[in-house]
């Protein structure tokens, strides 16, 4: 859809043009303003304890702004709720299916380099694990934090563990990684996240040996950064 100018102008984030637009409803309570005006808010939730983390609705809008797209949310008390993302329509040359995973020029692994690889989208594992294998190091993967730890108990030799921020089952990335590391102290470890650092952390500090990247990345600086944590 075409977005035009009054509405750009009315939402200054945003600029007029043409707009790819995503979607959902619900038929549920919907929300009242003063839930929608802080429903963006890393951690705000109307769950109750354990039942929801409060960062789904802020990690959606960050993927949004970096999309240079934006979000809105329509609700009413009573009549449910439609959440409208607005991506850029993109009208470049449609990329060579080959060509995605193309690795010619990226930072290639050194002989036994091993990888394990956290994440509950079998999609994201495959992808990261294919573009691994292809750069030369022998890539591992789980899909929660208790796999992983068995994986890492059991095999000698893990160089760096990948883990996504919010993984299910009751262990997030960042205790994961604390309980690889009373093992294997010198363990290196990358969080993942589509927020933002503090967030992934928890107490917005990174100890030696561990950074973050957040999502989307190009699979080019992924493999610059594990070269660059694992050299």
């Amino acid at each position: 859809m075409r977005l035009p100018c009054p509405y750009a102008a009315a939402h200054g984030d945003l600029d007029p043009g043409d707009y790819v637009v995503l979607s959902v409803s619900d038929t549920g309570t919907g929300m009242s303003p003063e839930i929608v005006a802080r429903a963006f808010d890393p951690f705000f939730t109307t769950k109750p304890l354990g039942a929801g983390t409060g960062l789904g609705l802020s990690m959606v809008y960050g993927f949004a702004k970096q999309s240079s797209g934006h979000l809105r949310i329509y609700s009413e008390v009573g009549q449910g709720s439609t959440i409208r993302i607005y991506l850029p329509r993109h009208r470049g040359v449609v990329a060579d299916p080959a060509a995605r995973f193309a690795t010619i020029g990226m930072p290639r692994a050194e002989a036994g380099e091993t990888v394990l690889i956290v994440d509950d989208e079998s999609a994201i594992r495959v992808l990261v694990r294919e573009v691994l294998a292809e750069l030369g190091y022998a890539a591992l993967e789980a899909e929660d934090g208790s796999h992983a730890l068995k994986i890492l108990r059991s095999t000698n030799g893990i160089n760096l563990l990948i883990t996504d921020v919010g993984l299910p089952n009751g262990m997030n990335g960042r205790q994961l990684a604390d309980a690889a590391r009373q093992n294997q102290h010198d363990l290196r470890v990358l969080f993942i996240t589509g927020y933002a650092e503090k967030a992934a952390v928890g107490n917005g500090l990174l100890e030696h040996g561990m950074d973050v990247m957040t999502k989307p990345f190009a699979l080019h600086a992924l493999a610059s950064k594990i070269r660059e944590m694992i050299h």
